[in-house]
């Protein structure tokens, strides 16, 4: 019987490699696909903004890798009846391990933010923390792209 053992550093560079694919909704990051598009704008005013907590996802990435590196050091573990049974433990073991981690690492600080548009409408949106502090009673501007919109400080008028 062949086992593999899994070096102590692999588990934490896959992670970070898993990570690196995770999907944001930072006001700051612009969609390769919304490049060069139109986009719809309108201006408004903040009445209320509160923090708020994105969940996280699961794209079954992390379960799948928290198996695989599960099942692989748990068949090392004895003999061959031994191995195959903590295999089978280290695998779901780590799918739940890798499911949870993958779910904690793309949780998102946010914020939501209530709008008041010059007609008197109210609108909601929830966006990622960007690198702009936005405060109550900031004109902003929210910009619409693909159905996705993104709200910024506006612009001062001159």
């Amino acid at each position: 019987m062949v086992t593999m053992m899994v070096p102590r550093g692999f588990l934490l560079v896959f992670s970070m490699l898993l990570l690196t694919g995770c999907a944001t909704s930072s006001p700051d990051l612009v969609q390769r696909g919304d490049v060069q598009r139109l986009a719809s704008v309108e201006e408004a005013v903040i009445v209320s903004i509160r923090p708020v907590q994105v969940d996280g996802s699961q794209s079954g990435a992390g379960g799948t890798a928290g198996a695989v590196i599960g099942g692989v050091a748990g068949s090392s573990v004895g003999g061959r009846r031994e191995g195959l049974v903590v295999g089978i433990l280290g695998a779901v073991a780590g799918a739940v391990a890798g499911n949870a981690i993958e779910r904690a690492a793309t949780r998102e600080d946010a914020v939501e933010i209530l709008l008041q548009f010059t007609g008197g409408e109210r609108r909601a949106i929830v966006q990622a923390r960007g690198s702009e502090v936005l405060a109550l009673g900031d004109r902003v501007t929210l910009v619409t792209t693909g159905g996705r919109t993104r709200v910024t400080k506006a612009p001062l008028r001159q």
